[in-house]
């Protein structure tokens, strides 16, 4: 049963990227909401069936933390209804913690794990460009691309986050497939970002790239990783070329003017009414999901920014616990090395650029980043040799070795 319980946890993340191009409607819900029913269904017999529950680390405590206390603001939530769904859908989200720690057992496994991440954000980038074909290639009635069922902003977010891991699996262990989904993704990923028209998605993939452009340069020697980026640059520029439209880049140079009149497209305005909002319940917020009501927005508006969010929906207490999750996933980071340190800091920083723009709090995608910078950690501790059999790249080259003894 526990062999059942890691095929769908695999299934589970594959589908996290691409979950909301396919939904069934209630009372079903979207791919990924319908794998982890059963996932749960199976992984928690198979746990007791094995006869051991793993001992929870800090980021399990955490996660729980947070959630009772949004479960907690029903007590004086102004909008009950709406925070009882919130509490159904953080459980949801947020169970990919408990699932990833509790299943996963090898270095293989974390690799496994990526794979499965990549190969959804494959997914994601291929429904984006159908969608991008389908209108019609030089439609000017279309500038913004996205795969069905899918928010533009959240599509470029997903698509930045697998950036990273393409380029971390490009490590000379993987077979011709792996290494083709890998290297294909680089410039599909960015196209796709590209066709979303995402001024911050933009933004945030050159962070990504930067990050995915020292891994190679690490990994190999100076004269390799040049050869390396030669190569791909024009590859990329290629792609970018020949899919995007004109009007669509044209969005995205928009990007100095928006700074330049400090509006970034009226987030600055919603900012400030949530500040107001927050200011008037400090301490415990107004209840998870009473972000727009709080602050006398429309129904159709987001908070952009996961911090203002948290502050309106859960207060001081509920920032200190979030705090505390992105504080403990710094230092897990810190405790690996080599190019796993560097690609899973790349993805932080990513999501913590992404979360300037955007509410990623109630994303799946986050708690899977948190739970596998998590499980690299313990890895890290428990198992180093075997985490290096699997990922070769956290060795260091002979240039650095020779580097060391001089230091």
């Amino acid at each position: 049963m526990r062999r059942i319980a890691w095929v769908l946890l695999l299934l589970f993340v594959f589908a996290i990227p691409w979950e909301y191009s396919l939904d069934l409607g209630a009372p079903f819900g979207n791919i990924a909401r319908m794998i982890g029913v059963i996932l749960v269904l199976v992984g928690a017999p198979a746990t007791l069936q094995a006869g051991r529950i793993r001992r929870p680390g800090p980021l399990q405590w955490l996660t729980l933390a947070l959630y009772l206390w949004f479960l907690c603001s029903f007590f004086w939530t102004a909008v009950p209804d709406t925070t009882l769904m919130k509490a159904r859908g953080y459980v949801q989200e947020m169970m990919i913690v408990w699932l990833i720690w509790e299943i996963a057992e090898s270095p293989c496994d974390l690799r496994n794990l990526m794979r499965a991440w990549l190969a959804g954000s494959w997914v994601l980038a291929i429904l984006t460009i159908v969608n991008f074909a389908s209108a019609g290639f030089g439609s000017a009635d279309q500038i913004r691309f996205v795969a069905i069922g899918q928010d533009p902003n959240d599509v470029a977010r997903f698509l930045d986050l697998g950036l990273p891991v393409a380029a971390f699996l490009l490590d000379g262990t993987e077979r011709w497939s792996g290494k083709l989904l890998a290297a294909g993704f680089l410039p599909l990923g960015v196209a796709s970002v590209l066709l979303t028209a995402s001024r911050g998605g933009f933004l945030t993939a050159v962070v990504a790239l930067t990050g995915c452009a020292v891994l190679p340069f690490r990994r190999y020697r100076y004269s390799e990783g040049i050869l390396v980026g030669a190569i791909a640059c024009p590859a990329v520029a290629g792609v970018i070329w020949l899919l995007v439209p004109h009007e669509t880049l044209d969005r995205i140079a928009s990007i100095p003017d928006q700074l330049q009149n400090a509006d970034l497209n009226q987030r600055v305005n919603i900012w400030s009414a949530g500040w107001q909002a927050f200011l008037k319940a400090p301490l415990c917020g107004h209840g998870a999901g009473a972000f727009v009501t709080a602050a006398g927005l429309a129904p159709i508006d987001t908070a952009h920014n996961t911090v203002v969010s948290i502050l309106v929906e859960g207060g001081l207490i509920a920032l200190v616990l979030a705090t505390a999750i992105v504080a403990f996933s710094m230092r897990s980071i810190l405790a690996t090395r080599g190019m796993l340190r560097i690609a899973l800091m790349t993805l932080m920083v990513v999501w913590l650029m992404s979360s300037l723009v955007g509410t990623v709090g109630e994303s799946r995608t986050t708690w899977l980043l948190f739970a596998m910078i998590a499980l690299s950690r313990r890895l890290a501790e428990e198992q180093p040799n075997e985490l290096e059999d699997a990922f070769p790249n956290l060795r260091l080259s002979a240039d650095f070795r020779l580097a060391e003894r001089f230091q």
